[in-house]
């Protein structure tokens, strides 16, 4: 279930209340009269249905809950009350099919934004992904792949689109451009060095028996980051671990193809540089495809949920 915080405004506390009794996956309910202090307001706290979230935060936004007062959802791991059960019967679907898109865009928001510690970690993933693939390392590559954050403007992207959500599109494509522009900059430095050096000869790419998956687009490397999009969006819906995800961050090939071309570049092996730029697009539009398919099913599974009202019971003063 989820906490659900309501802090009403300044007569808009009936409004509220009604909005809340009213709706059968809502339980537990407590008005704090005055309670709040900055913004002035009631406090009112319910416990809901994850299935039953979305519904009541577009009510209780509808009633300007947002705009002179706020709404906060806390996640509750266990809840052990037969209100609490009844209320989670009463809700139409599964909890764990539910999409609470706050939630969502809240926590793909998070990972969507161009931060140092993002472009750090990208650009890492692009240099450990280009020594596995010269190395012909694919334990490096996997190393690469969990280590690589490109996920979360991917995720961002696909919820930015779907929620017609243009700040949030403008920051996920941004993120995706400009750290993978630093990664591959920093990644070209560091090959050119390492050929300079000595470390990195042309006799690198000769031998890729382990690792030329990365630069080598097959008919199925379309289909695995569709899966690997699929698993990963369903994944963050349900507000499952990091298990899922690190597996999707190895099914797909982004990073360690970004790092293989800055490498191939420098050593003047163009169509490896192209194929594996062509990688990355193939892998980045599947997994944006895959979450946008998967937003929209959602979506609609949720639209046609019959939304069922209870009598009023609440008591007034």
């Amino acid at each position: 279930m989820i906490r659900l915080r309501v802090l009403a405004p300044p007569g808009r506390t009936e409004a509220v209340l009604d909005a809340v009794t009213g709706e059968p996956g809502a339980t537990h309910v407590v008005v704090l009269r005055g309670a709040g202090v900055e913004p002035p307001s009631d406090v009112v706290e319910t416990d809901v249905a994850r299935e039953a979230v979305d519904g009541l935060v577009d009510t209780l936004r509808g009633l300007g809950c947002c705009d002179d007062g706020a709404i906060v959802l806390f996640p509750l791991d266990t809840v052990i009350s037969r209100y609490a059960d009844r209320a989670e019967e009463a809700a139409p679907g599964e909890g764990v099919d539910a999409v609470i898109w706050d939630e969502l865009l809240a926590r793909t928001g998070q990972d969507a934004r161009l931060s140092v510690t993002f472009t750090v970690m990208l650009t890492i993933a692009c240099l450990l992904g280009a020594v596995g693939v010269v190395t012909d390392s694919p334990v490096t590559v996997v190393g690469a792949m969990v280590l690589g954050p490109e996920y979360g403007p991917l995720a961002a992207l696909a919820a930015a689109i779907v929620r017609r959500r243009a700040p949030l599109a403008r920051e996920a494509v941004t993120a995706l451009v400009v750290g993978f522009a630093v990664a591959l900059a920093v990644t070209t430095a560091g090959a050119a060095l390492g050929r300079a050096s000595g470390a990195v000869t042309d006799a690198a790419l000769a031998d890729l028996d382990q690792t030329a998956f990365v630069y080598q687009v097959g008919p199925f490397s379309f289909v695995v980051a569709l899966l690997a999009g699929v698993a990963g969006m369903v994944a963050l819906l349900a507000g499952e671990g990091s298990g899922v995800l690190v597996g999707v961050f190895i099914s797909v090939t982004t990073v360690p193809a970004a790092g293989f071309a800055a490498v191939a570049a420098v050593l003047g092996a163009w169509p490896q540089a192209l194929g594996s730029l062509l990688q990355l697009g193939v892998n980045v539009v599947g997994i944006v495809l895959a979450g946008l398919l998967v937003l929209l099913i959602a979506g609609a599974r949720g639209r046609r949920r019959t939304p069922r009202t209870r009598p009023r019971t609440r008591r007034t003063a």
